[in-house]
């Protein structure tokens, strides 16, 4: 089962509960990272928690995250040798004051040898 994908950023990610037709399921795979705020950010944090409205600096900082722990998963998938994963899913958790988890996951397929 030869596949032209080299980089983790070739592999296709997708959403959709089913493996697509031609395609077999070949493992689980995951990708994570853990973030942590700086007082910089948590200053600005605590004046918008005064006026409202977004912190721009946390909504980077997770957006961040989201396309690392993407990025470790597709890593992973593209060593099981797949070519997309299918139904990605994300979690994120505090794991101690200040410093939170993103997890990705899903399922690798790969085209289905003829």
């Amino acid at each position: 089962m030869s596949s032209s994908i080299t980089k983790p950023e070739q592999v296709t990610l997708v959403s959709i509960e089913q493996v697509p037709e031609g395609m077999t399921p070949v493992a689980l795979v995951r990708g994570s990272t853990a973030r942590s705020r700086n007082i910089g950010r948590d200053i600005g944090a605590v004046l918008k928690n005064v006026v409202g409205g977004e912190v721009v600096s946390y909504t980077k900082l997770m957006a961040d995250a989201r396309e690392e722990a993407l990025y470790r998963m597709q890593e992973d998938a593209l060593r099981q040798g797949a070519t997309m994963v299918v139904g990605v899913r994300f979690a994120s958790s505090l794991i101690t004051q200040g410093v939170s988890e993103i997890v990705a996951w899903g399922t690798a397929v790969a085209p289905e040898a003829r």
